[in-house]
């Protein structure tokens, strides 16, 4: 018989975290784990108030579910037990982890695909002054940094990118406007990034009110991450869109990822993989999806006072396993 347990976890971060909607000092994750007496797995979430998420209300959900769980539930009928979010994340990822244990393998041997020594990933430049953020960058490339992903609100665009690239003159940029850009004339800022070499922009539009990038040329990929969550969303992007966002935390972990990535390619949409804040064990479940990607950015670890163990290593920019 499987019992299950569940907390929650303040992470501080070791230096604070902007985007377009605010700014965090630490994060608060939930940690699910499931013992059949012999092997134990545990699997992470961080639960997001942007989609009306909080700790507490995620963990009432694994309370609802407990019962269910510790009777045997597959992980096959965990997806119509839980909706998409966070606690189907933290609890579908510990059910691959046991299942790969009561097997005598690790997850890549479970899904049969091969295990890559390291991956690029992203190196997030949080939201700051212009002149912060080009230090930010100058540092981070120092450090052997490949691919920066820059957050952005409405205001100094370009002057931010720009300023970036200079620093960064040879890395990859890509950047992400945590849909803030309502309003702006996107064509313009589109083709202005484009002659500053960036390679892909992240949603620049609300979820739901993003129709004016069917309107407006893309000389760079845009990628949809709000507005994408699980596969059902996919097909209505195509015309907006050429690229999605893959996050665990999104569509209610690593089974549905799976098969986002499958229904992706059949619609011709490019594959980049993210995270919210969190610690290694989130990002190494993202793993079997990020190497299916175009763009992976699973540098949540990094962003901690101290990470979990086992630790992934991040260095050179790259995610070493």
């Amino acid at each position: 018989m499987t019992q299950m347990t569940f907390q929650s976890v303040e992470l501080p971060l070791a230096k604070p975290f902007a985007i377009s909607r605010g700014t965090r000092t630490a994060v608060t994750v939930v940690r699910v784990s499931l013992t059949d007496g012999e092997f134990t797995a545990v699997g992470e979430c961080t639960p997001t108030a942007r989609y009306q998420e909080s700790p507490q209300s995620v963990c009432e959900q694994l309370e609802l579910i407990r019962p269910q769980v510790e009777q045997g539930l597959s992980r096959d009928a965990l997806q119509q037990a839980l909706p998409m979010g966070s606690a189907r994340n933290a609890l579908d990822c510990a059910m691959w982890r046991l299942d790969a244990a009561k097997q005598g393998k690790d997850l890549w041997q479970l899904l049969d695909m091969p295990k890559p020594v390291s991956m690029i990933t992203a190196e997030t430049l949080s939201l700051d002054l212009l002149e912060n953020m080009a230090k930010a960058a100058e540092v981070a490339v120092a450090g052997g940094a490949q691919l920066l992903k820059i957050k952005l609100d409405r205001e100094q665009i370009i002057e931010k990118v720009a300023a970036i690239r200079a620093a960064a003159p040879h890395a990859t940029l890509v950047v992400d406007a945590n849909e803030a850009w309502s309003g702006l004339d996107l064509g313009s800022v589109f083709e202005a990034l484009h002659e500053l070499n960036v390679a892909m922009i992240e949603q620049p539009l609300p979820a739901g009110n993003d129709h004016d990038l069917v309107r407006c040329l893309h000389p760079i990929p845009v990628c949809a991450d709000e507005s994408c969550h699980e596969r059902a969303d996919i097909e209505g992007l195509r015309d907006r869109y050429e690229m999605i966002n893959i996050k665990l935390d999104k569509c209610g972990g690593l089974t549905e990822a799976l098969a986002m990535t499958g229904v992706a390619r059949q619609f011709g949409l490019r594959i980049m993989v993210g995270c919210m804040l969190g610690s290694s064990i989130a990002m190494e479940a993202a793993l079997p999806v990020a190497v299916q990607a175009e763009r992976v950015d699973l540098d949540g670890p990094i962003w901690l006072s101290q990470d979990a163990e086992p630790a992934l290593r991040y260095e050179n920019g790259e995610v070493w396993l």
